[in-house]
């Protein structure tokens, strides 16, 4: 056999036996008489003695042939260490060799297979099953493994169905770009990969399922950034005859238990938040609640004072950084300054005020505000001695939005955003619709399918214009940390409802027949009020380990171009297969 035993298993009990094990050459030191080798496979690592005075001379020669990462199979008697390594689980033991096979020798690799690897990303993206021998990137698949079993425990247990929707399925208009795939068989025609399985879903609420999900591919042909791939996955969910209520307490459910049996956290119970509320508070729907700093609009006591940079601005609103007055320095506050004009934020600039010792202030604009006019602001917001207060303003939407991106970079330069520590809550009653100045359109906050607020319905189905713009719907968001986890929503199941959502959303109604048809006609055989919800898979399983990517928590990951460097893919494909899908790519090329 291969082996007895892995390389992670064996402790001080198992002294004296002889065992067999097979794995990867981690590394080997030589000292003349006697060598070290540490052998590791997926479950660890056990280190091997090679003894010149016990072994004979074939077996002590063909020791000093292994390189890195050989594979190999040893048999040997577990023997106490006279070094005993307190940082190995199998540290207290070491394997004396009486047989060695070289299963597989090894070109040295291109970088080291190490806890703390010398290779660069795209270089590891290249090998990744390389990388993937790294502690850091397997222990990240063993969890996101871990994390889908105790998914599917609980949801089964919850009496859902999992079940599988297709992969090749209708392009729609609405969201992101879809990934097409050519139809040989149907000349000119496309199947679209899937950007969530969400009329499928809602058709099996139809079909009378009650409680669905699926751990499931979804595909999004938009840029990339490091929570974001073409291909992720989603636990998706959908319930029959469920309130609102219902589905955030199942998913809330959902959620402490998986923080528990994979972290052994206990969560509390989730705040709701509305998103008004978020917006004003935080300037962004995914409010990150380990720190404070919620925003202060001092518009009543900051205008019409003659500094025009507020007078003429909608909102003045600012967030107090407690503590820190002392210590930030005019070129602090400089470099602050840059920050938020930074095309990305894109603020014209940075008020701040520093509080000082009775009654005293430091600011920006002193020479516009004296000291009796800025304790106002330091009483509306809250403030006390030592600390800062940062201000900006402008437009309100992009002004907020600003803010959001300073409070946040504040919480990560103060430390605030602590290691192990989560701040869960509901987002909801999120805008039904959005207006699109550019496309001169109304355009689904969620999806098309999410159902208007009860009593938002009738003015959906005949209000004018701006009644429009002031739905409500009933979606809801779970974010943790500030990221947003999953989003999900009360779906719409009458047929004229649907209908006129499709016709705020700009389609004729031969379009929404076209493109969605199928689903409209469901809705005629009796379907039920429904509702369900999708979280982003790979993203919980980086928030819950405190990370920012979600690359390491995907077997084989495309880089920032959508490139796979594994396999260097996408690629040009033969000359017959194009003729086959009836591509004429050399037409196309000169159309162009």
């Amino acid at each position: 056999m291969y082996r007895t035993h892995n390389c992670g298993e064996l402790r001080i009990e198992h002294v004296g036996q002889e065992v067999t094990l097979s794995g990867w050459v981690q590394r080997s030191r030589d000292k003349g008489f006697m060598m070290w080798t540490d052998l590791r496979d997926r479950y660890g690592v056990t280190q091997l003695l090679f003894n010149q005075e016990k072994s004979s001379p074939e077996l002590f020669e063909s020791a000093r042939t292994l390189g890195r990462e050989f594979v190999v199979r040893v048999t040997g008697t577990v023997i106490e260490r006279v070094s005993k390594n307190d940082k190995m689980p199998t540290g207290d033991i070491e394997i004396e060799v009486t047989s060695l096979d070289i299963l597989n020798a090894a070109k040295t690799p291109p970088f080291t297979i190490e806890d703390d690897s010398d290779g660069g990303e795209e270089l590891r993206m290249k090998y990744r099953y390389l990388d993937i021998r790294r502690n850091p990137v397997k222990e990240k698949l063993i969890f996101r493994s871990n994390l889908a079993i105790e998914v599917r425990k609980y949801l089964s247990h919850q009496g859902f169905i999992e079940v599988e929707t297709p992969v090749l399925i209708k392009s729609t208009p609405e969201g992101a770009r879809d990934f097409v795939v050519p139809s040989r068989m149907n000349e000119g025609q496309f199947y679209a990969l899937p950007q969530s399985p969400q009329t499928f879903k809602q058709i099996l609420m139809v079909s009378g399922m009650d409680k669905y999900f699926q751990i499931v591919k979804c595909f999004r042909d938009e840029d990339l950034r490091a929570d974001r791939q073409p291909e992720f996955t989603q636990i998706d969910c959908e319930m029959s005859f469920v309130t609102q209520e219902e589905i955030l307490n199942t998913f809330e459910g959902l959620t402490k238990s998986l923080f528990k049996s994979t972290l052994d956290i206990e969560l509390p119970d989730f705040p709701r938040m509305q998103y008004d509320d978020a917006m004003r508070l935080y300037g962004i729907d995914k409010p990150d609640l380990r720190f404070g700093m919620e925003f202060t609009e001092l518009n009543d006591v900051a205008q019409n004072k003659g500094f025009s940079v507020f007078d003429n601005a909608e909102l003045v609103v600012g967030i107090c950084a407690e503590g820190i007055a002392d210590s930030y320095s005019n070129k602090d506050i400089k470099k602050l300054t840059e920050w938020v004009q930074r095309p990305q934020i894109g603020a014209k600039g940075l008020v701040y005020v520093k509080v000082g010792k009775d009654g005293t202030f430091k600011s920006s604009v002193g020479k516009f505000f004296d000291d009796a006019a800025l304790a106002t602001w330091v009483e509306k917001m809250n403030a006390k001695e030592g600390d800062l207060l940062l201000i900006l303003s402008g437009e309100t939407d992009k002004t907020r939005k600003q803010l959001g991106e300073l409070r946040l970079e504040m919480g990560r330069r103060l430390g605030l955003m602590k290691e192990g520590d989560f701040k869960p809550l509901w987002v909801v009653d999120f805008p039904l619709l959005e207006w699109d100045e550019d496309s001169e359109r109304f355009h689904a906050m969620h999806h098309p399918f999410t159902a208007p607020k009860k009593a938002d319905v009738e003015r959906m189905l005949n209000g004018d214009h701006e009644t429009m713009k002031s739905l409500r719907a009933d979606a809801y968001d779970l974010v943790i940390n500030g990221s947003e986890i999953g989003g999900g929503s009360i779906r719409i199941h009458d047929r004229e409802l649907q209908s006129k959502n499709f016709e705020l959303l700009g389609f004729t109604p031969e379009e929404a027949e076209d493109q969605f048809g199928f689903l409209l006609g469901a809705f005629e055989y009796g379907a039920p009020p429904h509702g369900g919800i999708a979280f982003g898979f790979d993203r919980l399983c980086a928030v819950m380990n405190g990370q920012s990517s979600i690359r390491d928590y995907i077997a084989f990951p495309k880089n920032n171009q959508g490139r796979d460097m594994m396999i260097d893919a996408p690629s040009h494909i033969a000359p017959e297969q194009l003729e086959e899908l009836h591509i004429d790519l050399a037409q196309k090329e000169a159309e162009v």
